[in-house]
Parts: structure tokens; sequence; C-alpha cells
């Protein structure tokens, strides 16, 4: 342990430390041309903490080709360059414009082979039901053939500890008829759903999926289990409820899991008080319970990887991380890998 003894504020984002990052030796990639699909990446510009194109570029090590096989990656919405003036509903389409400049950027050939933000994840208020639909169409003409859905978060606790997501107001909200009918405008317009709720609401999750069955739904952060707050120290209870949660949930033929995400929530690693970051391997043992579970539930054909950088960039580099996934799945056949790192993601987000 460092000298920092103070509790790690879990659930909360703060830039990256590349100074301890530096203090674990890289690891060598782990079958190097595996080909990856990130489907779950952000790009920001925030007070100390910028994290836009060179630097996803530095992590992932495209451009000298050292790194892993990422053939391409989805961004996700986080609140990034949203338009300063208009209706309050349509600013968000800024941050799909701002992430196809750099898909587009990407695409030139000058950056490495990866294709950044081939898959453009936005926000649109679903509460809006029916009149969702003028702000999906915005969004589809900002994206330029790159926009593939909408991430409206439903993550809430009455723990203040916990850090709720940036669009929960309340419980419930899965739940509600403007939701609803927003959601299915959603699905008219062939757009998926990126779904994120912790693991005591996935119960809310069950039930959306069953009363919306043509929606695309794609669930973030391999179920969204909780060990921090009134949860630390509870995570034999805290894996029987996620798990019983998801084994409902996979039997929802609409649903696919996204695995990773959970550096941040998960909380298995101290990040803030350990001398150094975990190793693949160490890594892998945390999250192998979370991460198997998923994949034996809802198969390979409905489980991706992602990485969710730069949030578990607090925790672990970008190398580092994808060998974890690779130690965790290091049984599986060929075709199983195949689908977990790219296959599931070109279906589930469409990809060319």
């Amino acid at each position: 342990m460092n000298s920092n003894q103070n509790p790690t504020p879990f659930g909360r984002i703060f830039p990256p430390r590349e100074d301890w990052l530096a203090k674990r030796e890289a690891e060598a990639v782990i079958d190097p041309d595996l080909p990856i699909i990130d489907t779950h990446h952000h790009l920001w510009d925030r007070p100390e903490n910028r994290y836009l194109l060179p630097e996803f570029l530095a992590d992932t090590e495209t451009i000298s080709n050292a790194g892993h096989n990422v053939v391409a990656t989805v961004y996700m919405e986080c609140g990034s360059m949203y338009r300063a003036e208009g209706p309050d509903e349509m600013r968000s389409v800024g941050e799909v414009e701002f992430a196809a400049g750099i898909a587009a950027t990407s695409e030139s050939g000058g950056y490495g082979l990866a294709r950044v933000a081939a898959g453009i994840v936005g926000f649109a208020d679903l509460r809006l039901g029916d009149g969702v639909g003028e702000v999906l169409a915005a969004l589809a003409a900002a994206g330029g053939g790159r926009f593939r859905g909408v991430r409206h978060a439903a993550g809430w606790d009455d723990d203040p500890a916990i850090g709720n997501g940036h669009h929960a107001a309340g419980p419930g909200l899965y739940g509600e008829a403007d939701f609803r009918a927003g959601l299915a405008c959603l699905t008219a317009h062939g757009l998926s759903l990126d779904a994120w709720l912790y693991h005591p609401q996935l119960d809310d999750l069950v039930a959306l999926a069953r009363a919306c069955p043509d929606a695309n739904i794609i669930m973030n952060h391999t179920g969204g289990m909780l060990g921090y707050g009134v949860y630390k120290g509870r995570d034999d209870e805290g894996f029987a409820v996620l798990k019983a949660g998801l084994t409902e949930l996979a039997t929802c033929p609409n649903v696919t899991m996204k695995v990773g995400g959970m550096m941040m929530r998960r909380a298995s690693f101290d990040y803030f008080n350990q001398p150094a970051p975990p190793t693949s391997q160490e890594l892998a043992e945390l999250w192998r319970p979370n991460i198997e579970t998923c994949i034996e539930l809802f198969g390979p054909d409905r489980c991706m990887f992602e990485s969710n950088f730069p949030v578990d960039k607090m925790g672990i580099g970008y190398r580092a991380l994808w060998n974890a996934f690779k130690h965790i799945t290091a049984g599986a056949s060929a075709s199983e890998r195949a689908d977990l790192f790219a296959g599931t993601a070109r279906r589930a987000y469409r990809l060319d």
C-alpha cells in the first residue's frame, strides 16, 4: 500500500495518473492479431482531464501498430461538446457532430488502421415520447451515417456515496410510460438503446426488455454491480443479486451484454491506494466471476468487450486491460473469441 490511506472515491471520474500507470512495466500483447472492436469509449476536453483523439491513439498504440489489433471503436455519449445554444433537447446533437468529426479524421488514413468512432451512440431524452423523433433525425444527420443509437442511463441509488448517472433523476425511469414511448420511437428508427443501471435495478431492465421485445437493448458494464458505499463488504450478497438479475435478463433475446467497465463501480481494485496498477492476470482474477457469468448466461454471440476508457484508465492501462480479457477467455474456442472481441459488436452496432 502507498501512503495515501484516504478512502478511494469510487463512482467519480478523475484524470488518469500517468506517473502511477507507468509504475507497472508494459506487458507483451497477448494474441496480437486478434481483431478487436472496442465497443465503449469516451472522448472529452474537461479541466485537467483532456482525452481526445491523440490521447486515445496513444493508449491504443494504433499508429505504431505495437498494441492490440483494434480495428474499430464505438464512441459512447458522455456529455461532450453539447451545443451552447438552441432548444435543450437538441443540444446533444453537438456531441454527435463532434464524434463524427473524430471519425472522419480517423478515416483519413493518417492515424493508423483503427476506425475510431465507426459507430456513435449519442443522447436523446426518451422521456420526450413520440416527440423524440425530431431529435433522433437531427442526431442521425449529424452522424454522417455512423449514428447507431442512444444511451439513456437509469443508474440511481439513494446512497449519496454512489454517485448517480447523469440522466437518472430518480428510480423507475425505465418503467415510465413516456420513456417507453420514446424507446418505441427509437426502435422504429432502427436504432439501439444502450442501457445503464445498477445491479439492484436489473428487474427494471428485464421488465423493459419484455415489454418492448422489438427494441435492440445493449446493457453496459457487465450488469452494473456496485461494490462501495452501502455495498462495500457485501460482495457475496451483491453477486447473488447480480446473477439472479442477469439470469432473468439473459432470457430476453433482444438484450446484448457489454462486458468490462467495472473499475469505477465494481470497486474490486483500490486504484487510489495501491502502489501500482494491477497486472492483467490480477485484474482477470478480480473480474473473472462477473465476466464469466455474463458469457455463460448470454453466450459469446450476445457478449462483447469494452474498454470504458478513459474511465477505467484510472486503474489500468489499455494494453493490460485487453490482456486481462484475453486471459479470461483463454479457454474459449476461436469462433467464440471472434464473437466476444469483434463479431457481436459488428452485429449489435450494425458496423460494416
